[in-house]
């Protein structure tokens, strides 16, 4: 089974992967940065957790 993540990050790395579909990609490491300049998220640990869940996101959502 997988983790349980908040609301809060689902909602915001879906949001950002929906409004953004063509910058993010199946790369953790390049998210991590888009996060970083698309957000103003102060934590490295939620950056990291949106990030993460952006590119799960987009790895299972690709048309």
């Amino acid at each position: 089974m997988g983790r349980i993540r908040p609301t809060y990050i689902k909602r915001v790395a879906i949001e950002l992967v929906e409004k953004y579909p063509r910058l993010f990609t199946d790369d953790f490491e390049a998210n991590k940065q888009l996060v970083d300049k698309l957000t103003n998220v102060q934590s490295i640990t939620m950056r990291n957790r949106i990030a993460g869940y952006a590119t799960r996101y987009h790895q299972h959502n690709k048309a």
